[in-house]
Formats: C-alpha cells, structure tokens, sequence
C-alpha cells in the first residue's frame, strides 16, 4: 500500500504593518514648524519686492501689505529707471570684473595653503597658521590707511595699482585669505591619511595628490568657500569704495544701489528695484552649487 500524502495549504505571507527596520518616523510638528520659520524669514523679503512695484508716495501713505488687494496700484516704473537711467549695466558688469577674479584668487590660494598646513611638515607651520587664524580679529577698517599708503605710486609691470580693479582683487584677496584657510584647512585635514599614504607609496608628489586626491574630495569644502566669498565680494560696499576712489566708472551695485538716493533719503524706491536686479547673479551661483553645498557632505569617504 502506498500512504498518499496531503500538503496542507500554504499561507499566504502578510507584510507586517508598521514602519520597516532602520526607518523613523518624522514629526509632523517638525515640518510646521520649519514652514512656519522659512514663511517668516521671507516675510522681510517678499514686502521688500511689493515695494520695488510701488510709487513713494503710496508706500508711505500704506503698507507694502495693501498692494496685495489693489494690484491696479503696482508700476513698473521703479524699474524703467533702474534698467534704463540708473546706470546699472555698467555697474552689473563691474562687479562681475570685481567678484570672479577675487573669488577665484581667494579659493587658488586658500586651497594651496590649507593643503601645506593639514599635510606638509615644514618649521613653524602651527604658528603660521595660529597667526594666519588670529587676523580674522582684525577690523578691516584698521587696514585701509596703510593699505592705500602702501600702494601708492605703485605700478605693477607698469600697470598703475591705485584706484584699479587689481588693487581691489589683491584687497579681497588678502582679506578673504583668514576664513578660507581656516575653513579649507579642517576639512583637507579631516581627510583619510591612508589616502595619501598610498599615494606616496606609488611615487606621487605633492601637486600629483593635490590635484588628483585633495580637490575631488573636498569638492563640497570648495563649493561653499565659493559661495561665501562670492556673495561678500559681490555685496561688498566699503572695500569697493575706498580702494575704488570717486570714479563712477568703476563703481560696482553696491556703490551705484547707495547713490541712487540722494543726501536727504529721496528716491529711497529705486533702492528697492535695484537690490533684486542685483540678486540675480548670487541666486544663479548659490543654486548652481547647492548640490555640492548641501548633498555633498560625504564626498571624500572611504569605502571599506
């Protein structure tokens, strides 16, 4: 006799309710709080760019607030001025001449030096780097008279340095140097060691690992020193004009945006329109490298 065997039925699996393993669940508090915060942090922003669309004369007699409901109110004329009679054109593209070269010479130089002092050994390294930390104290109010008084008469390859665009990148330069190395240095020293020890094993010299290991691991330390320094230079007003001189020619946004008023606080509307057209360039910079900025925290890791 053969014992026929019956399967019993399988059972059908069930997902297990409930989050999976490793997974957290997020406060809704959390994300209306954060709301709430950007909501208020653009508040000063978004009456700012109501006002740009508004005479003077209906700005002070009501709030920015009551355009909202009478948009019949709001003129593009703040704007026909600035684009058009304002000179801001020029102005636009000095401060391109102004900002790029200085940001680029800040973030060159920032990054040669910090890589000398997280990875090479040379005789006072700490001290210079101490000192070089230690300048980020000094008002650079205190600095201008010598500054000026050094340079001077100066020529440089028979290129006259005073009242020049070259004087004001060496200004931007040198006053940018103190944040740079110090926010490049501990991020180029917190990188792995065993990186550049193998390196080394193979023969590669210093600039080999500079710029084959150092810069593509600490692409997100670069891009941020990039958007600081691009966004001080750019908005810079006091530097501009003391190194600048009373040339308009030269004059960048920040110059041109505070003349735009007179000595008693008049066309105070046109500042408004001004200080959006001047916010274009930044806003395409600091989206362009947002990726770098925010996602791009791990860069530079080891895999095991």
């Amino acid at each position: 006799m053969t014992a026929t065997v019956t399967k019993a039925p399988s059972r059908l699996i069930r997902p297990v309710s409930g989050p999976r393993r490793g997974t957290k669940r997020t406060n809704p508090l959390v994300h209306i709080g954060l709301i709430v915060a950007c909501v208020i942090w653009l508040i000063p922003a978004i009456g700012l760019l109501v006002a740009s669309f508004r005479t003077a004369q209906a700005t002070n007699q009501s709030g920015w607030w009551t355009a909202l409901t009478q948009p019949g109110d709001l003129t593009l004329e703040n704007y026909d001025y600035v684009l058009n009679r304002g000179g801001i054109w020029d102005s636009f593209l000095n401060s391109l001449y102004i900002t790029v070269p200085a940001t680029v010479l800040v973030t060159m130089v920032a990054g040669f030096a910090a890589y000398a002092f997280a990875w090479m050994d040379f005789r006072g390294r700490n001290l210079i780097f101490l000192t070089m930390v230690g300048l980020l104290v000094v008002p650079l109010q205190v600095t201008f008279v010598p500054v000026l008084s050094l340079f001077r008469g100066t020529d440089l390859f028979g290129y006259p340095l005073s009242g020049s665009f070259l004087l004001v990148w060496l200004a931007h330069t040198g006053y940018g140097l103190p944040f740079a190395i110090y926010l490049l240095r501990n991020y180029i020293g917190g990188l792995p060691r065993s990186v550049f020890e193998s390196a080394e094993i193979d023969g590669a010299n210093h600039a080999t690992i500079f710029f084959r290991l150092v810069v593509p691991m600490s692409v997100p330390a670069l891009a941020s020193l990039v958007i600081f320094q691009f966004l001080w230079v750019w908005n810079d007003l006091l530097v501009a004009l003391v190194f600048l001189g009373p040339v308009p020619a030269n004059h960048p946004l920040p110059v041109t945006l505070a003349n735009l008023t007179t000595n008693f606080g008049g066309n105070w509307q046109f500042v408004t329109a001004a200080a959006f057209v001047s916010m274009a360039i930044p806003l395409v910079v600091f989206f362009a490298l947002q990726r770098f900025f925010v996602t791009g925290v791990t860069a530079g890791a080891v895999k095991g």
